[in-house]
């Protein structure tokens, strides 16, 4: 059994209207509810062996919050992420090697919603993910049988979906 966990980067800041949307950093919610899903991911134990982020501030900035709860992850910070399609973020996916069963993708929407929605059609909390992927939104999703690379939409379940006005 394969685990995927898409995290959206914590809210962004818009105070400097003169910054290029890559290099915009984190709003102070952004950090406070970054800080939430820190905590989540350490309460649940959750400890992904290879963290795939986009090179954009604000999502590095997210995992700069987050990385004490990952644990020994390998972290790979890639540009091709950054405002990548569901298909993109796929065809990455598929190039995870196998001995990796746990990964965790930072990244953007609308790419990320579409993801999840395409590789999982059901699961609790569909209806809220299908209805919104807020910032610092967590979905998680288990992938019984097929291989990172074989992935294809409706290969996996969506195990949980949580965003940070519910953690408190």
């Amino acid at each position: 059994m394969r685990s995927l966990y898409l995290l959206r980067h914590a809210k962004s800041s818009w105070d400097d209207p003169t910054l290029a949307d890559h290099e915009r950093p984190l709003a102070p919610r952004g950090r406070r509810d970054a800080g939430r899903i820190a905590a989540h991911l350490l309460e649940l134990g959750i400890r992904p062996e290879l963290v795939l982020c986009s090179t954009a501030l604000r999502t590095r900035e997210t995992l700069e919050v987050i990385r004490p709860a990952l644990g020994d992850a390998t972290v790979k910070l890639e540009a091709e992420l950054y405002a990548a399609s569901a298909v993109a973020l796929l065809e990455r996916l598929r190039e995870v090697p196998e001995k990796r069963t746990s990964v965790m993708l930072i990244g953007h929407n609308p790419g990320l919603q579409d993801l999840a929605l395409a590789l999982a059609p059901a699961g609790p909390g569909r209806d809220r993910l299908e209805a919104k992927f807020p910032t610092a939104a967590l979905a998680t999703l288990t992938i019984p049988a097929a291989t990172w690379q074989e992935l294809t939409p409706a290969d996996a379940v969506l195990a949980d979906y949580v965003v940070p006005k519910q953690l408190g």
